[in-house]
This record gives structure tokens, sequence and C-alpha cells, in this order.
């Protein structure tokens, strides 16, 4: 059986990213890291771990993958998150009814904030 430990992102700054994804998903540094590579863990356990490896790369658009982040508060998380440094993406595509908002984390990479609560 198989399943997801760890999504790896590249990153730039990768003291900046790791301060913006903690914040962001609630996450700690699983052990030690070092100046090219950090390992981040769920506070509670539950879920996978995000794993940031500071490798140059362009940011491709639209992104080949990306990560849906469920939520019942998306107008609470999506305003959480803007705060933090997330900016909105906005697509023409998009359907009006859509249950997600798009965003980019400080460095460009996109993520979806899902509304769980219909």
């Amino acid at each position: 059986m198989l399943r997801v430990g760890s999504i790896v992102m590249r990153v730039d700054d990768l003291r900046r990213q790791a301060e913006f994804w903690s914040a962001a998903l609630d996450y700690v540094p699983r052990e030690e890291n070092d100046d090219d590579f950090v390992l981040m863990r769920p506070k509670d356990g539950v879920g996978p771990n995000l794993s940031l490896d500071r490798v140059r790369s362009t940011v491709h658009v639209p992104p080949r993958i990306h990560l849906d982040l469920y939520t019942d508060d998306q107008a609470g998380e999506v305003t959480r998150l803007i705060a933090l440094g997330a900016t909105e993406v906005h697509w023409s595509k998009r359907p009006p009814d859509a249950d997600y908002v798009i965003l980019a984390d400080p460095e460009g990479n996109r993520f979806c904030v899902v509304d769980t609560s219909a």
C-alpha cells in the first residue's frame, strides 16, 4: 500500500517560505534542517509532511501540480493567508460558483483554498 508521506516544493528563499507555510498550515520542523532543506510536519501529526527544498526553479503557469487546502471558513482563511503574504490569483476560466479561491504563496506557487462548509 502507498500513501503520500511528503509533498516537496522547490523554493528560492527557504527561510521565508518555511515561515509562510508553517504559519499557513500550522506545521513545525520535523527535525534538524540545513540551509537547503526543511521537512515540516503537522503539529497534530495528521496529514502529509511538507518538504521545502532550496533549488532555483521557475514557477510554471498554470502549475503542473498544486495544493488544495480544505476549510469550513474559506473567507477567514483567505484573509489570514493574504495577511501572511499570499496573493489572490484571478483566473478567467474560474466558474462564478466555484468552491475554491486561487492563491499564490510569496514565491508565486499557486494553491487553492476550497470551501468544505456546503
